[in-house]
């Protein structure tokens, strides 16, 4: 049985479904318009059961999913969706010990899930050129526990990343195709690289400059999410779904090639051998 402890990250879910991703303080409330939750009613306790506020209205606990804490993040401005964040943490093979660049950070959506997975031998180096947006990104990292696996860079990409040999290196700004000479730069031979790009032109720009680039095995897609109502009864789909918010573009990076060698040709001697000295005279 898990208990919650002070400090802690809990999920804290009511009746109707509206979920709050908080942090446990003692002698600190949880505030709601379905009423008032002390944190000391909650440390100590086991997850996963119903509380109910001083209103008698009830609330699930529980711990937080990756999912969930993505969900809940302070938002800067568009984030990267799990539906998309998933698919791109296994394309670029993210794991422990994994060193990742990314630009640009934006929220720290797709930050706070690499930290996670590089967790606790790798890095995450993220790019940015708006402070805002690195100011939002640190908070969530932090609020998370996840700030000491992320070095945040205030930069204009045009001028190169620092970090060389990495294992895998992601593009999320808004005209990719300009920065993949950094981006191989970077790369470590057989590396993997990724990018999202709102629009087809966007994506065909940088197909065109891929094309100039060391780059296999180059992907296009996009991933669409649609919700069932759970309900045996009457299953059908939910009414909106989450369709088109962006295309994934993936590549490995090739070793650049040594020009081809063919192999030495066997030497064929073509003089005749030479004739032993009792040999005949050739008749002229």
């Amino acid at each position: 049985m898990k208990l919650a402890q002070a400090n802690d990250r809990v999920l804290i879910v009511s009746s109707s479904g509206k979920q709050y991703l908080i942090v446990l303080r003692p002698g600190l409330s949880f505030h709601t318009n379905r009423g008032i939750i002390a944190h000391d009613d909650l440390i100590g306790q086991p997850l996963g059961r119903t509380v109910y506020s001083h209103l008698g209205q009830a609330f699930t606990v529980l711990e937080p999913s990756l999912h969930d804490i993505l969900l809940n993040l302070r938002r800067g401005g568009q984030i990267i969706y799990p539906k998309e964040i998933g698919h791109i943490l296994l394309k670029l093979n993210i794991h422990n010990g994994a060193r990742v660049v990314e630009a640009g950070t934006g929220s720290g959506g797709l930050t706070t899930a690499l930290a996670y997975y590089v967790q606790p031998t790798g890095m995450v180096y993220s790019y940015d050129t708006r402070d805002d947006m690195l100011t939002v990104a640190r908070h969530n990292l932090e609020m998370t526990g996840l700030a000491d696996y992320v070095q945040f860079k205030q930069r204009d990409i045009i001028e190169g990343f620092d970090e060389r040999d990495v294992d895998a290196l992601f593009l999320d700004v808004r005209e990719p195709w300009y920065y993949l000479d950094q981006a191989c730069e970077a790369l470590a031979e057989g590396g993997c690289f990724g990018a999202l790009a709102p629009t087809t032109n966007q994506v065909s720009d940088l197909l065109t400059g891929m094309a100039r680039q060391p780059f296999s095995s180059i992907e296009v897609l996009e991933i669409l999410h649609r919700h069932y109502k759970p309900v045996p009864q009457r299953l059908r789909p939910e009414d909106r779904m989450v369709a088109h918010t962006g295309y994934l573009i993936f590549a490995r990076k090739l070793a650049l090639a040594a020009p081809f060698v063919p192999p030495a040709a066997a030497i064929k001697d073509d003089a005749p051998e030479p004739l032993p000295d009792d040999a005949p005279a050739e008749s002229e």
